[in-house]
């Protein structure tokens, strides 16, 4: 049998909400640059509409996961602490990524919804694009702090 730690409970958890968030970013990313480049109608107003759904029962528990555990485990451990550069580089980059989410990409959201429920659209899918570019730079922000946290800079 073998017995796990509680920090690798907590890392486990960590990851796991990394992964659905990293995951689910790639998925609704390719998707959401597909739906731009055919222009349904139809498709791209069911897949506006999701995104209500989408962000809070996903992205938002997972990104809450991410730094929640990812706290837990430097405050569970001696071995790290938040002046090590990946850390507070972590921190920084999640904070960045939830900013783009929150600002950018809710903005967006808003604008390809109001404007397929206008039927408007040539803008409901401009407003979808600029939603993809979020979700990109979200996606960017998501690789580096895992590549931070890999291979800790600083230590």
């Amino acid at each position: 049998m073998v017995a796990a730690s509680f920090y690798d409970w907590l890392m486990l958890l960590h990851v796991l909400a990394a992964m659905i968030w990293l995951g689910g970013t790639v998925a609704l990313s390719a998707l959401a640059t597909h739906l731009v480049r055919h222009r349904d109608r139809v498709v791209i107003t069911r897949f506006v509409a999701s995104l209500r759904v989408i962000g809070p029962l996903v992205f938002a528990p997972a990104a809450l996961g991410v730094v929640g555990f990812g706290i837990w485990l430097v405050l569970d451990t001696d071995a790290w602490n938040f002046g090590q550069t990946w850390v507070w580089l972590a921190l920084a980059l999640f904070t960045a990524a939830v900013l783009v989410g929150a600002v950018f990409q809710s903005r967006a959201a808003i604008g390809a919804q109001r404007a397929a429920d206008e039927g408007n659209d040539a803008e409901a899918a401009r407003q979808l694009a600029r939603w993809a570019w979020g979700s990109r730079a979200i996606l960017v922000l998501l690789v580096v702090a895992t590549w931070d946290m890999v291979i800790k800079p600083g230590l």
